[in-house]
């Protein structure tokens, strides 16, 4: 693994639209990238013993998870031909419909884009201490209000 800066990948509450769309444009000025590739996750409403998740509070062993995401992300490099990779996740309370994670890949050719996208998310998923404890409906009276 190499030794590139690390990347804070942690933020707090939803990854704002406005956060994804500055990531693209701050892509324009490379010129040698010639496709992107964006995973983004939403917490569901799902119904869960028949209640509705109304939100997931997420929760991390901060030092632990800020490794995984910098190892993941490095192994990326050295298995895809990636110009950029970025990688944003949530801590806190993200509300059912706003965005948990996002992913972005960057490369001269598509099919690197594509697989080294996949790949991180599932990696992430699969490899980084986050937690998520779903917040019920009927438990989030005091957010509702502030909507």
């Amino acid at each position: 693994m190499s030794d590139k800066k690390r990347k804070k990948t942690f933020v707090q509450g939803p990854i704002s639209p406005e956060k994804i769309a500055n990531s693209i444009a701050n892509h324009q000025s490379k010129t040698n990238i010639g496709a992107h590739d964006i995973f983004l996750g939403q917490v569901r409403a799902d119904q869960v013993d028949g209640k509705i998740v109304g939100a997931i509070e997420y929760t991390a062993y901060e030092e632990m998870a800020e490794e995984a995401f910098h190892e993941i992300r490095e192994s990326a490099f050295e298995k895809f031909n990636l110009t950029c990779a970025h990688i944003y996740h949530s801590l806190g309370t993200v509300k059912a419909g706003e965005l948990c994670l996002f992913v972005f890949t960057s490369s001269p050719h598509r099919n690197d884009a594509f697989e080294a996208c996949r790949y991180l998310v599932e990696e992430v998923k699969s490899k980084v201490p986050v937690f998520g404890k779903e917040i019920f409906e009927d438990e989030t009276h005091q957010w509702k209000v502030n909507k």
